[in-house]
């Protein structure tokens, strides 16, 4: 697996470009912000972006969704519960002061346990409503690799005071869902440093196992 995770403006959401070493194929996990950043990534590591896939569909997770849409034609993927909260970008954008850019309605509509295959690889969407109803974490197996957006963070969870946040539901997805991969799965926060999963196991403030 080839992978890069960098923050990007403007609340240093990771972004991270995931490619298969042999097809050259990519997926762009939540493209926050700084278009011109990721392409340019993307073109130093040789990679062609077939999807843009979204975590969920917070204001801080897509602003650049669009402009890569416009430049590499990929498919713009989210789970279907998070689409009143897609179509309400604008406002979100405006409580926050940040400007808006127009960013199309999504391709495809992610199911849960569906596989998401980059070239001849291959992880598991996992829908882990909590943070948001319709947030995703990706995982690959054979990289023991999880991509958890807002829904686990090190010694943390996402929020659950925004638009459609429910700490019960986020407890229920981090138990069931994600503190039953193995415990030296690496898991890439939505925002800050990557962690493990048998450290927020056991060191987790919010929920342990």
């Amino acid at each position: 697996m080839i992978r890069k995770t960098f923050s990007v403006p403007p609340l240093g959401c990771n972004c991270s470009i995931i490619g298969d070493p042999i097809t050259k194929q990519a997926i762009v996990v939540d493209p926050g912000g700084a278009p011109e950043r990721i392409l340019q990534e993307v073109r130093a590591m040789g990679l062609t972006v077939v999807s843009i896939v979204h975590t969920h569909a917070h204001f801080d997770h897509f602003l650049a969704s669009g402009a890569m849409k416009q430049a590499t034609g990929a498919t713009l993927c989210l789970h279907p519960d998070d689409l009143p909260l897609w179509n309400i970008l604008e406002m979100q954008c405006r409580m926050f002061g940040v400007p808006y850019v127009p960013v199309p309605q999504p391709d495809y509509w992610l199911k849960d346990e569906e596989c998401v295959a980059i070239g001849e690889m291959e992880g598991i969407a996992l829908h882990t409503p909590g943070h948001t109803p319709g947030s995703m974490c990706f995982h690959f197996p054979a990289a023991k690799l999880l991509v958890a957006g807002d829904t686990l963070f090190r010694g943390g969870i996402g929020r659950t005071d925004l638009w459609g946040g429910d700490f019960d539901a986020i407890e229920q997805s981090i138990r069931e869902r994600l503190y039953t991969l193995d415990e030296d799965t690496a898991v890439v926060t939505g925002h800050g440093a990557d962690t493990e999963i048998g450290r927020e196991r056991e060191t987790n403030s919010f929920v342990r196992a």
